[in-house]
């Protein structure tokens, strides 16, 4: 009785650990995001236990602050523009690095992957420097550049991997039934590799919206989101309206997160047969 009951909890044991595993990660990554929810509501300047009542004022000061709308809208441009750029430039260089054969070619790829490795402290700090010896002055735009430069590889990173599973075979089959190179790329590829550029400009976008210390040292006056917390914290009885703005701003990249999560999902059961079903349509249209 004792044996098997033994043999029993030893079989249960992987399952067990596996699910507090997923417990303790959960709780680590999303714990104080929902202490920060949680205190929002506390009609006190002062984080701590007991609560002193609810109240929504926080949420109406915040709302009620411009330079806080300001923020966020800067935020959310210079995210749009980068993560669009990001796309666009980064699947250009991601084909022709799995694509193409050049002199090169490796250490091309490698300087794309130097980038995703280097701290943003040091790429801001560079890009300050840079500006102030070009003359240039520090606005939105010298954010969105200096973005770029840290978000494009990471495009080029994810999308080339999405390319290197897709099998060439079928490109081929495509220009071998009489398709265009812009056909083969809208039929055959983008169907294959839609789920991975979903995930790039998910990663782009977020990765630009919440920086701070390329925003810090090249925004100049133009404030974004991140550098505006930053700057309204040296203030402590502004802590109740950061948690107020900041768990908005949670909850909508949560809900844009899990939204894109179910479009991947679609785009990866379209993309499995998106390739074949183009090339029978080629297929066909040749018979014809």
């Amino acid at each position: 009785m004792r044996a098997g009951l033994a043999a029993r909890a030893r079989r249960r044991l992987p399952g067990v650990a596996s699910v507090a595993l997923v417990v303790l990660v959960m709780v680590v990554l999303f714990g104080p995001v929902l202490m920060l929810a949680l205190f929002s509501f506390n009609d006190s300047s002062i984080i701590s236990l007991p609560w002193e009542g609810f109240t929504m004022r926080w949420y109406e000061e915040a709302w009620n602050a411009g330079q806080a709308r300001d923020a966020v809208l800067n935020s959310l441009l210079v995210a749009a523009v980068v993560a669009t750029a990001s796309l666009v430039l980064g699947t250009l260089a991601a084909w022709g690095l799995t694509r193409l054969r050049f002199a090169g070619r490796g250490l091309a790829a490698g300087l794309h992957g130097s980038v995703l490795v280097v701290p943003w402290l040091i790429i801001g700090v560079a890009g300050l420097i840079f500006f102030s010896e070009l003359g240039v002055s520090l606005s939105l735009q010298t954010v969105g550049l200096m973005q770029l430069v840290v978000t494009f590889p990471l495009v080029v990173a994810i999308v080339s991997a999405g390319l290197v599973r897709f099998s060439r075979s079928q490109e081929e089959a495509a220009i071998d039934l009489g398709a265009s190179q812009a056909q083969m790329l809208r039929h055959v590829v983008l169907p294959q590799i839609a789920p991975s550029l979903a995930a790039a400009g998910i990663f782009a976008f977020a990765w630009s919206f919440n920086n701070f210390e390329i925003s810090f040292f090249t925004g100049g006056f133009d404030q974004t989101f991140p550098v505006w917390v930053f700057s309204i914290l040296r203030q402590s009885e502004n802590l109740p309206v950061v948690n107020a703005a900041s768990t908005v701003i949670a909850l909508a990249q949560v809900l844009a997160v899990f939204g894109a999560w179910l479009a991947i999902k679609r785009l990866s059961r379209r993309g499995g047969s998106g390739g074949n079903e183009a090339i029978s349509e080629l297929m066909t249209g040749a018979v014809r």
